[in-house]
């Protein structure tokens, strides 16, 4: 026989299984123990020397260190978790309104009427020149296309 057809009978399928199952506990316990260091880093309620005598417990005796750390202190580590994605999704989305504020997007008529007083106010426009613009304003053909042309007109 050849050494392919041995290894299938030396190796079954039940020890494949819990060489898989070996393997899938071994990559979950690095998950919980990044987990466990990201949030010793990310408490904020301990000191520096509650976070450096937590995390060498965790690195001398990894096992019994996480599984204290889990049982002490893991009630709140979900909190923080979620505390932190709300903070990072709040600055994310006040990003993201500065950014369209500073976009020019369309204006409504209201603030092209706004727009077209203060312009008249500051005399930079005419009467019949601000009714004009009104008008366009209000029939839906005009904006700000047409009263910066009255704005930046030499002379006024």
């Amino acid at each position: 026989m050849s050494g392919a057809t041995y290894l299938a009978y030396d190796y079954p399928l039940l020890s494949a299984f819990w060489t898989l199952l070996v393997f899938f506990l071994w990559i979950m316990w690095f998950i919980l123990l990044f987990r466990v260091v990201m949030d010793i880093f990310r408490d904020d309620d301990l000191s520096g020397w509650g976070k450096a005598g937590w995390l060498a417990f965790t690195i001398v005796l990894p096992f019994l260190g996480v599984l204290v750390y889990v049982i002490a202190r893991g009630r709140n580590m979900g909190r923080r978790e979620i505390a932190q994605a709300r903070a990072q999704q709040d600055a994310f989305d006040s990003y993201v309104r500065e950014t369209a504020k500073g976009t020019a997007g369309p204006t409504s008529s209201v603030d092209e009427l706004a727009r077209l007083s203060e312009i008249k106010a500051r005399g930079d426009i005419s009467e019949d020149e601000f009714r004009r613009a009104k008008e366009l304003v209000l029939s839906g053909h005009g904006g700000a296309e047409h009263a910066k042309p009255y704005a930046s007109s030499p002379g006024r």
